[in-house]
């Protein structure tokens, strides 16, 4: 789980929110958290800006972030309430803490950012790892049937209005290629009011659910539940995402 240059930029890393506030994804593990006693210990590993990390230590738990993206994490400790978080910039690969914990959870499609395999079972090693006894493992990522990235187009621009910015406007391009499984993402972003535009490149990694299942051997953990979508609605070939809840093998 390195760094993406476009995360470790500062004034992407600013816009993030503007873009990807709280969702229903976000309820999801938020939901998953509030399962735990009080005092119980968590893992936001590719915490990003820290939104969802926040939202769980301010309900009494005792939340860690941890990112590769020092841009992200700047976010992330100027945010209302961080100081409830301890932040740790780290790539998941290499991250060694003093510590386990009752939950441990990747959100915000992080997962896909590790493009091989020994990045994958790495990052899935060192959160097994790191789990309490009866410790539990989520994470998502998205079902590459579903094909997610034709969505990705100039056509579907949003736009938020930032205080420092005024009114941005945001898009994508992506192109994928089929044996790989990889996407090369292109973030285009506008701001309105000077015309300056800016220009943000990333990777992200479609694998199957097969190819998914093996990673999890790989690295010792025991899928517990699959979902197919943040409702909890069963895993299905067409569903949306691949919702994994699991514990060391």
């Amino acid at each position: 789980m390195a760094a993406d240059e476009v995360f470790e930029d500062s004034l992407f890393a600013s816009l993030y929110d503007h873009f990807n506030g709280w969702d229903i994804c976000d309820d999801f593990y938020f939901d998953l958290a509030r399962t735990l006693k009080s005092g119980a210990r968590v893992l936001d590993l590719g915490c990003g800006t820290g939104l969802l990390a926040c939202r769980i230590a301010e309900h009494g738990f005792a939340v860690t972030g941890v990112d590769p993206a020092e841009g992200m994490l700047d976010v992330a400790r100027a945010r209302p309430g961080a100081e409830r978080v301890s932040w740790i910039k780290s790539a998941g690969q290499t991250m060694r803490l003093s510590q386990c914990f009752d939950l441990i959870y990747m959100t915000g499609h992080a997962f896909q950012a590790l493009l091989a395999d020994e990045d994958a079972v790495a990052v899935l090693r060192t959160a097994r790892d790191h789990l309490a006894d009866d410790g539990l493992l989520a994470f998502e990522t998205r079902n590459p049937a579903r094909k997610a990235w034709l969505s990705w187009t100039p056509d579907r621009r949003r736009s938020a209005v930032t205080a420092d910015h005024g009114e941005v406007e945001e898009f994508f391009e992506a192109k994928a290629d089929p044996d790989s499984g990889i996407v090369n993402l292109a973030a285009h972003y506008r701001f309105v009011r000077t015309g300056k535009t800016m220009v943000g490149r990333s990777r992200i990694r479609f694998i199957d659910l097969d190819h998914l299942k093996r990673l999890l051997v790989a690295a010792e953990l025991a899928p517990m539940t699959w979902y197919g979508d943040w409702d909890r609605s069963p895993l299905t070939e067409t569903s949306r995402e691949f919702i994994v809840l699991a514990r060391p093998s």
